[in-house]
């Protein structure tokens, strides 16, 4: 069609370019877009160690001189704290395996809570009270559930008063250690440790070494190392610590602390020192008892309130004092228990139970006794009533008889009449232990406190005590040594007397001629058979105590003669067994044994021996309103002085003198000996009613016949002289010259 037409032109004619003069222009077809890929997170190496990638490096400006001089530090700091951080990891990526291995390796909380390594024996006394204690006391377990609360307060505010709020170390503590050690003088780590009760508990359980006798020579040894302060030594200390707070709770801890620590006077935990020091567990302590407890953990043995109770009672005030300051107690409370300090009770004031304990465990086996690996329970003989009448006893007459200054020393036995011990002293302190013990140890020259067995001896074969022998100048001829001629302590000769007069006034040359005429050997075996184990001497100057014995043997001779005749082991305990079991493992180590001499020799004996307090040598020991029997004896030069007697009821036996054997000054077995048995057996008998000895008087010696005037003018005076001879002659065998 015409252009002029008025046509529009087609929609298809738009299809092609206006330059294309007829070909169709290509078709522009949208670009397809490819999926966005996301990129990968570069790894922790990779990102700690991969350059950074920056645009631009900026230019660095110049630096002025300033710059200059401390680009080198910047470089030093940069390169430091580059290294600091990652060795800090490895460290710590190091301690935690560490706190790793060590909580696998420990055990459950029971297992931690009796540290001992051996085991404990604990004395009884006849009544079945405490009274001592010996080995590592262990009383039980106890928790910080069960413990009273005064007591862990008291823990928690001495030791460690933020224990509750860290994770085993308080760096703050250590801090505050090591300026304090710094200002005091010493290096950063010695004395104070700043250690929480955590490291405390750590260092008690030895960080989980237990002891091994093929590796430690002794335990001392093992304990030394146990308490080494080393910075490896803290290092250790503190990884135990970490894996005992991720493994315990706090309170479990705390009652490890508790149990284990060691509190004085033999005792570990909290419960054997409660037992130990107030006769109560410690679920019953009072503040003042808990905080004195509580103030022993800085130095056990030091501040023990058996060594020193006022000291102890200085430091439970500090303790109670910070409880207060941390709202533990009020004002008041802290002033009334500063007031009114903790007391020992009588069984820890007797000083875990002095001579008496001691020669107890001396006479059990070992394996039941210092080295038992067992709890022990001893019941003993001694009565704690009795004990304390001759400690005072004692004490009165040194303090009120004895010139000031004194070194003599003194020691006492009080027994029944089979040889059960009820007190022991030996020596003038009595409230100590593990020291020489002169009741037991000592061995002395006897003296006329001998004589008893000697007549005895002739009682036994038929003699009388209205028998008679002539005190005159006597000797005998021994050989080696020449001519021995015995003499009386008065420089006096009394002519004929009986043999109980003899006894009563300590005649010395009556004595010999009985000995003699009876026999040595008879009489050393009397002596021995009632008790005297001693080496006898051999010769005649056995009858007047030439041989040495200790006081707790001739008083259990005594006992004999007391008992009827019959020999005495002495002895202290009743029974012995282990603490879990019902039946004794031992029972009564002594006692009456065989009979050595007749019930009727033995009642006369008595008879004679009463003479010699009521009318004798030995007056000053008498006891108003009792019948009492006893034979004093002093040994040449004074250096022994003995008294030993009895009552009906108990035996008790007093020797006194100077351990280096210095001559006692103006002291005989009558004088002072005397008197400290007189007092101990006053007290002894307090409350009794008094019994009569068991004594025979013997039927009187018949006189011979009277002859009329006119009978002996018919003898004559020459049949008169040969039976002068005669007789002379069998006294002379009889009883020597």
């Amino acid at each position: 069609m015409a252009q002029g037409s008025g046509r529009k032109p087609l929609v298809a004619d738009k299809r092609y370019s206006k330059g294309g003069r007829g070909k169709p222009s290509a078709a522009k077809k949208p670009a397809r877009k490819a999926p966005a890929r996301k990129a990968r997170k570069p790894g922790l190496l990779a990102r700690l160690f991969a350059r950074k990638k920056t645009r631009a490096r900026p230019v660095p400006k110049k630096r002025g001189f300033i710059g200059l001089l401390l680009a080198p530090f910047a470089f030093a700091f940069r390169l430091a704290w580059g290294l600091t951080w990652r060795i800090g990891m490895v460290v710590c990526l190091l301690a935690g395996l560490a706190v790793a291995f060590q909580y696998a390796r420990l055990p459950e909380v029971s297992a931690y809570l009796d540290g001992r390594t051996r085991g404990s024996v604990t004395i009884l006394d006849r009544e079945g009270e405490v009274f001592a204690w010996r080995g590592d006391q262990f009383g039980g377990v106890v928790t910080a559930d069960t413990v009273s609360p005064h007591l862990k307060n008291a823990i928690v505010a001495t030791e460690d008063k933020r224990f509750y709020r860290h994770f085993g170390i308080s760096p703050r503590g250590v801090a505050s250690a090591i300026r304090i050690n710094l200002s005091e003088g010493r290096g950063p780590l010695s004395g104070h440790g700043g250690s929480t009760i955590t490291q405390q508990a750590a260092k008690l359980l030895c960080l989980g070494k237990v002891y091994d006798p093929a590796e430690w020579k002794s335990e001392s040894a093992y304990e030394a190392d146990c308490r080494k302060g080393s910075l490896w030594r803290k290092g250790t200390e503190a990884i135990f610590a970490l894996a005992m707070e991720a493994k315990y709770t706090k309170d479990e801890i705390l009652s490890i602390y508790m149990n284990r620590a060691y509190m004085g006077g033999g005792a570990y935990g909290a419960e054997a020192a409660a037992q130990r020091y107030f006769g109560k567990s410690a679920n019953q302590l009072n503040p003042a008892e808990g905080a004195m407890l509580a103030g022993l953990l800085t130095a056990p043995s030091t501040l023990a309130p058996t060594n020193n109770l006022q000291r102890s009672q200085d430091r439970a005030a500090t303790v109670l004092r910070l409880m207060q300051e941390q709202g533990y107690l009020t004002a008041a409370e802290m002033q009334k228990n500063q007031d009114s300090p903790a007391e020992l009770s009588e069984a820890a004031a007797a000083r875990a139970g002095g001579y008496f304990a001691d020669w107890v465990m001396d006479s059990i086996p070992d394996f039941l006794g210092d080295q038992t690996t067992e709890d022990v329970v001893i019941r003993s003989t001694l009565d704690q009533r009795l004990q304390g009448a001759a400690e005072e006893a004692l004490k009165y007459i040194f303090e009120n008889k004895v010139r000031s200054g004194s070194k003599a020393q003194a020691a006492i036995v009080v027994m029944s009449a089979d040889g059960a011990v009820r007190a022991m002293v030996g020596g003038r302190r009595t409230k100590v232990s593990g020291v020489f013990n002169r009741a037991t140890q000592a061995k002395r020259q006897t003296g006329s406190a001998f004589k008893p067995f000697v007549y005895a001896t002739a009682l036994e074969l038929g003699y009388s005590p209205y028998d008679r022998v002539l005190d005159a100048k006597y000797c005998l001829n021994i050989p080696g040594s020449g001519q021995w001629c015995p003499d009386n302590y008065t420089r006096r000769f009394y002519g004929e007397v009986t043999l109980a007069r003899a006894l009563r006034d300590s005649l010395n040359v009556p004595a010999v001629k009985i000995s003699e005429a009876v026999g040595r050997d008879k009489v050393s075996r009397v002596a021995r058979d009632f008790g005297i184990d001693s080496d006898l001497a051999a010769g005649p100057a056995l009858a007047l105590g030439a041989s040495e014995s200790s006081l707790l043997e001739m008083t259990g001779a005594y006992a004999g003669i007391l008992n009827g005749g019959s020999s005495v082991t002495p002895y202290g305990v009743s029974e012995l067994k282990l603490v879990e079991d019902s039946e004794a493992l031992m029972g009564a180590s002594g006692g009456i044994g065989e009979r050595v001499i007749r019930p009727e020799a033995a009642q006369q004996l008595v008879w004679m021996m009463e003479k010699v307090i009521s009318g004798g040598t030995g007056q000053r020991a008498q006891i108003p309103g009792w019948q009492a029997a006893g034979k004093s004896g002093t040994t040449s030069a004074a250096k022994d002085a003995w008294f030993i007697g009895f009552t009906a009821d108990y035996v008790a036996g007093v020797w006194m003198g100077y351990d280096d054997n210095t001559p006692l000054s103006g002291v005989t077995g009558g004088g002072l000996p005397a008197e400290i048995w007189r007092e101990t057996m006053v007290r002894v008998h307090d409350g009794l009613t008094p019994k009569p000895l068991p004594m025979l008087e013997p039927a009187p010696i018949a006189p011979p016949p009277q002859q009329t005037r006119r009978e002996r003018r018919r003898q004559g005076p020459q049949l008169g002289k040969e039976l002068g001879r005669a007789v002379d002659n069998i006294l002379r065998d009889i009883l020597g010259n």
